[in-house]
């Protein structure tokens, strides 16, 4: 495993390899790596034929009072675990390498509607900091393809999106959720819960997949199923922010029969995201 500290020196490295008329996949991560992670990268390794993890808490894309400096950072963790995965090449710059002017004068990337709303809307500004991140790794890395996980939906949309707008010559992939034994979501943040919180926790994905059951059944009420899983979680001590049944491709009004249900609340300390898939019926 080849680790690189520098733009320039990972730049080399990648030459030779696109010189040799091989495939090379990005996978974009901000440390304190989990299983969830390491399935991306190991998808990245059946499609590519070199893999490049990077490693970089970006500051732009937490928002006031977030946890910027209190996010675990675990470094020798997780060169180890993707050592053990026999991963290819791991970028770990410092904020310099990625911001070397002054970080409030840096150009920005901003995909309009999807980044305003839902998560948009609890964390403006949110999306703008991850779009600018993700496309300055597309012009650092040059990738083929990029892997994502589907946990972080909107971000998904959002990086398909500036994708397609930028024209730029990256196929995105997304890669199913995780979870653990009991249905909660793989997160980084879940280590904000208490051991009380956690056995809570997966009653959030429970409640979306009720939904998701229930439409697949044909309910169509979509306003009572929205109002009654929202109600479900505040009263088992979740602090929803938006638990709602969109259009999968544009995250408006469902005007057909591709659904997501997307969901976020704060459990303790942790906000957590979820969403499930599904498929409404005449």
């Amino acid at each position: 495993m080849q680790e690189f500290l520098t733009i320039v020196s990972l730049r080399e490295s990648l030459a030779k390899i696109r010189r040799a008329d091989k495939k090379i996949a990005l996978v974009p991560t901000m440390g304190n790596l989990h299983a969830g992670h390491l399935t991306l990268v190991k998808q990245a390794q059946e499609i590519a034929d070199a893999v490049v993890v990077s490693i970089f808490v970006n500051p732009t894309q937490f928002v006031e009072g977030e946890d910027f400096d209190s996010y675990p950072r675990t470094l020798e963790a997780d060169l180890e675990y993707l050592k053990q995965i026999n991963t290819d090449l791991v970028f770990i710059p410092d904020m310099k390498e990625i911001y070397p002017e002054n970080i409030q004068i840096t150009t920005e990337v901003i995909v309009p509607e999807l980044d305003s709303v839902y998560c948009g809307e609890y964390r403006p500004g949110h999306f703008k900091g991850v779009a600018t991140i993700v496309t300055t790794l597309f012009n650092i890395v040059q990738p083929d393809i990029a892997i994502f996980g589907e946990k972080d939906y909107q971000q998904l949309l959002v990086i398909r999106s500036l994708v397609k707008n930028l024209n730029l010559p990256i196929h995105i992939m997304g890669s199913p959720t995780l979870r653990e034994s009991d249905g909660l979501a793989m997160s980084s943040r879940n280590k904000y819960l208490s051991e009380t919180e956690r056995l809570q926790a997966p009653l959030l994905y429970k409640s979306i997949k009720k939904m998701a059951t229930s439409i697949e059944k044909g309910n169509k009420d979509y306003k009572s199923l929205q109002k009654e899983a929202f109600s479900s979680l505040k009263d088992a001590g979740f602090k929803p922010e938006y638990l709602n049944i969109c259009d999968s491709k544009t995250l408006k009004k469902p005007i057909n029969q591709e659904l997501v249900i997307l969901a976020a609340a704060w459990l303790g300390k942790a906000r957590l995201i979820d969403n499930v898939a599904v498929q409404s019926y005449d």
